[in-house]
């Protein structure tokens, strides 16, 4: 590390750069380069993933919303109605319990729910690496603001002495 930046580690942290973490560490050297830390992160995230991810969040997706839960009785509705009653005069498809249409249900879940995890598994990542980037942020504010109120404690120093 160069000379500014353990300096600016010192002012502003009161410590060493040695016992500083990494993630500190990086910070520092933005800030003594006036670099940004922000970043569109889902860009960035949205930029990496491959088919089969975005595959999982569209199931995820379709599979948690309202749109799918309403499709999903008219179909147990219209399938019930049709085996029950309207099948009912000739050989039914699926007579009562339906046990053709708990298959289908089983096999739905058994595909829809490993997706949906994968789905969340990458959220949480996702959400992780926010955290990560807001305490980033967040600690670069504190050493800007620190960096500022000694500022103004030497232009007030300064004055005194006029």
């Amino acid at each position: 590390m160069d000379g500014s930046i353990r300096t600016l580690a010192q002012e502003l942290l009161e410590s060493g750069v040695g016992t500083l973490s990494d993630r500190d560490k990086r910070i520092i050297a933005r800030i003594a380069k006036r670099h940004h830390v922000t970043r569109n992160l889902n860009a960035s995230i949205d930029e990496s993933l491959t088919m089969g991810e975005k595959v999982a969040d569209q199931v995820a997706r379709w599979g948690g919303s309202w749109t799918f839960i309403i499709w999903f009785f008219v179909f147990l509705g219209v399938w019930a109605a049709l085996n029950s009653v309207i099948l009912a005069a000739e050989s039914r498809f699926d007579a009562y319990p339906y046990i053709f249409l708990n298959l289908l249900l089983s096999m739905l879940a058994s595909i829809q729910a490993p997706l949906i995890l994968m789905s969340q598994n990458r959220q949480a990542a996702r959400d992780r690496t926010q955290a990560t980037l807001d305490y980033e942020i967040n600690l670069k504010a504190e050493m800007e603001i620190l960096e500022l109120h000694q500022k103004i404690d030497r232009v007030l120093a300064s004055v005194e002495k006029a």
